[in-house]
């Protein structure tokens, strides 16, 4: 391990121990001073991220990438309305829970306690730093931030402004850390450093969180993909269903949460499929389809195999046509990444069978699947999203970035 990263190690894991007696009054004024900072230097947030823009212009990355990579206005906002929302969520440190009296007359007892380090590996977007840093911060951790070289003027900006936050509100200011470097080989180091990191979150496209997943000696919370399904039963609202089809594919195309894979029951196929195929045309997303559903509209794409299991992050979606609720569960459940999933239906029984049978961090009745974020669930906003079936699955907000032990308290009791 090179100075550069071990030194980075210390500091967090010293910071680590500093946070334990963070009050809770230290953590919120640390959230109000940030998200007043990033108001107060909204130009200069823009003008870091306009040299990033440029730059990743003269590379060539498509559309959905430059989307991901971008502030502005209404982003910055977006980023301060989180940090405030996070401040007024309940601090979960310290919390004592399941307590209990034994026939010993000692009580036991959980503690909900930090996890201690977070690693954090990310792709693109800039806002990551600041929903990363004030979870983990709210939630009593360090972490260690790797953002991705095409933004790091952009992150390096931002982490000056939690630095001088964290100074401000008497927290230890390398309690948030950004690695400048763009070196690719302190990817691998971070992933190793078991004396000074306690878990790693990858956030990014598929190929890199399969390489940290790989590669890492640390344990991850992980998702590779967003391969996001909705089923339109058979008992569906068909104007319902086109305007949630809708949002959840089109409102945007490069999240982990947009719709990449349609199913649709036979017995509305006929009904529903044009009329999504209309706006679908109008908005330039090519449907692939399999045999049914192109007997229906001709227009579309035979789809192969491969396409049932694509998370496209572009104008493609795949279509398939089942004739039961148990047909669709069973497609859903062997293409999905486990990301998010929704039924459309007016079936209660149906919604509940379905969100029951379907394994997947998220699952809806008659919503978009675009809700499937932290800021929407409430958590003020999220540090990644578990597909993973440890402690934290789904959005991870605070409660994913603790851990619980167990404590005793007594009154002299010794074991017989």
């Amino acid at each position: 391990m090179d100075k550069y990263m071990r030194d980075i190690g210390v500091s967090a894991r010293k910071s680590s121990h500093q946070l334990a007696y963070a009050t809770t009054e230290q953590k919120n004024n640390f959230l109000e001073v940030l998200a007043r900072s990033l108001e107060d230097n909204k130009k200069s947030i823009l003008k870091s991220n306009l040299l990033d823009l440029e730059k990743a212009n003269k590379s060539n990355f498509d559309e959905a990438f430059i989307d991901r990579m971008t502030l502005s206005n209404s982003s910055i906002k977006s980023m301060c309305d989180g940090l405030l929302q996070v401040k007024c969520l309940e601090d979960l440190i310290g919390k004592v829970m399941n307590r209990q009296k034994r026939p010993s007359g000692i009580e036991v007892c959980q503690m909900r306690v930090p996890i201690g380090v977070i690693g954090m590996i990310y792709e693109s977007r800039p806002n990551v730093t600041i929903d990363a840093a004030a979870l983990t911060i709210k939630a009593g951790n360090a972490i260690i931030l790797r953002g991705g070289s095409e933004t790091i003027n952009s992150n390096k900006y931002l982490g000056e402004l939690i630095t001088d936050a964290l100074i401000k509100s008497k927290l230890p200011e390398k309690a948030v850390q950004i690695i400048e470097s763009t070196d690719r080989k302190l990817v691998d180091t971070l992933i190793s450093m078991d004396e000074f990191v306690d878990v790693i979150i990858p956030r990014g496209g598929k190929g890199l969180i399969q390489k940290i997943t790989d590669g890492a000696t640390v344990p991850v919370i992980k998702h590779l993909d967003g391969n996001c399904h909705i089923y339109v039963d058979e008992f569906a609202d068909i104007r319902k269903a086109v305007s949630i089809v809708d949002n959840s594919k089109t409102q945007r195309l490069g999240t982990c949460n947009t719709l990449e894979s349609l199913v649709v029951s036979s017995k509305i196929a006929k009904d529903f499929l044009p009329k999504i195929y209309e706006i679908f045309n109008q908005k330039n997303i090519e449907i692939r389809g399999c045999k049914k559903t192109k007997h229906i509209i001709n227009q579309v794409k035979l789809a192969e195999d491969q396409d049932f299991f694509e998370e496209y992050l572009g104008p493609y979606i795949s279509c398939i046509i089942v004739d039961s609720l148990k047909e669709a569960i069973d497609h859903i459940n062997k293409h999905s990444s486990k990301h998010t999933e929704s039924i459309i239906t007016n079936n209660e029984a149906n919604g509940l069978e379905f969100i029951k049978a379907v394994d997947s961090s998220s699952v809806m009745i008659n919503a978009s699947t675009r809700f499937a974020d932290g800021f929407e669930y409430g958590l003020g906003a999220e540090i990644g999203i578990s597909t993973d079936k440890i402690h934290a699955r789904g959005p991870v907000g605070l409660e994913g970035l603790t851990s619980l032990k167990y404590v005793v308290f007594g009154q002299g009791e010794i074991r017989e």
